[in-house]
């Protein structure tokens, strides 16, 4: 049982869709294909421009701080992906602040607000919705909105790349928003995606930059429903019958059934004593902090077929991380909490007695 937060597993209908002959991208009928993904993305993203590249998240990424920083980036560290702007922008030249915070902690809009006041240079902010290294959520909306209301040419890029597929996003005054197939979106990896505003299309198109991730070239040919280079195609047919399975179901449907059972984790294993990591968590994962969780999960995958994630750098080995992005069935999470009972029982840590399944289903159901 994969509930790793990403790669997340793939569906039996996108695998089947996926499985079609090979198409050639510059044909008639793979620009349909193309023409109704980008439709239904458009869509789920709730932006005016979507692209598609042919990477993982981490290329997007690179790709909106090159086209979008003419000067100066404000990069949010909260964990390895925040740290990942920060050598983004160093990699490129681009000079850029860094706040940086422990991982369980969210950026203060005052603090973010003090320094933009402070540095006029500033042109880009940087930074994730969700930061999966520990599963903390940032308040982007409002730090989007009070950045916008200061000084509306300041460019927010926002890494929804656990985020987007989990709950609702407010793109009002975010400018692009950055995800990846291999999260809630059930694919395999190797695309990226990304929202964009107007605003966010004007700079593109003002000042193009770089050649494989010059997103304006991007933006004239997939407007057309074709691609600047060769396309990720079967992703791309496999992204369409995802969106086309959401949208069935109701985007709504997916944000309240995710958030449901984020929340009944977390309960669950505050029941059983677990407590959980980060001040403010996205629901896209549980993060729980514990000093065995490598022997947590070493015995939730070789006994109850559990496979869950750990901790980077400092965390590794304090933390474990439970997916709750895509198609998870309530069952599978029923498992993994009881799963975990079971393990802390083995380990002496506390008897099992049912707590967390009981907690899991009466909240849920």
């Amino acid at each position: 049982m994969l509930l790793t937060p990403g790669p997340t597993p793939v569906p039996e209908f996108a695998r089947v869709a996926m499985a079609t002959e090979t198409l050639h991208h510059r044909t008639p009928e793979f620009e349909a294909i193309f023409k109704n993904t980008r439709e239904l993305l458009l869509e789920i993203l709730d932006m005016p421009e979507a692209l598609m590249l042919a990477s993982s998240g981490t290329g997007a990424m690179e790709a909106c701080v090159l086209n979008l920083t003419s000067k100066k980036s404000l990069t949010i560290n909260s964990g390895k992906f925040g740290e990942r702007f920060g050598k983004i922008c160093k990699a490129m030249n681009i000079p850029n602040i860094e706040i940086k915070n422990p991982w369980d902690t969210p950026v203060s809009i005052d603090e973010v607000m003090e320094i933009i006041e402070n540095d006029s240079d500033i042109d880009s902010i940087c930074i994730q919705i969700c930061e999966s290294a520990g599963g903390l959520r940032h308040p982007v909306e409002k730090i989007a909105q009070k950045v916008k209301a200061f000084n509306n040419d300041i460019i927010i890029i926002a890494d929804g790349i656990t985020a987007v597929g989990v709950e609702k996003i407010d793109t009002t005054n975010i400018d692009a928003l950055i995800t990846g197939s291999q999260k809630a979106l059930m694919l395999p990896p190797g695309l990226a995606m990304i929202g964009l505003s107007n605003k966010a299309v004007e700079k593109i198109e003002a000042n193009p930059k770089g050649y494989y991730f010059n997103l304006a070239i991007e933006l004239k040919n997939q407007r057309k429903n074709t691609t600047a280079w060769t396309a990720a195609t079967t992703l791309i047919i496999g992204l369409g019958a995802m969106l086309e399975k959401i949208k069935a179901d109701g985007f709504e449907t997916l944000y309240n059934d995710t958030t449901a059972r984020a929340n009944a984790t977390r309960e669950s294993l505050e029941a059983i004593g677990l407590p959980i990591y980060p001040k403010n968590p996205a629901n896209s994962m549980t993060t729980i902090y514990t000093e065995k969780a490598n022997e947590i999960r070493k015995i939730l995958k070789n006994k109850y077929d559990v496979n869950i994630a750990g901790g980077q750098d400092d965390l590794n080995g304090k933390i474990f991380r439970i997916n709750h992005m895509g198609l998870v069935a309530p069952y599978e999470s029923a498992w993994v909490v009881n799963a975990i009972e079971k393990t802390l029982d083995e380990l002496g840590i506390r008897e099992f007695d049912g707590t967390a399944n009981k907690v899991f289903m009466e909240k849920l159901f």
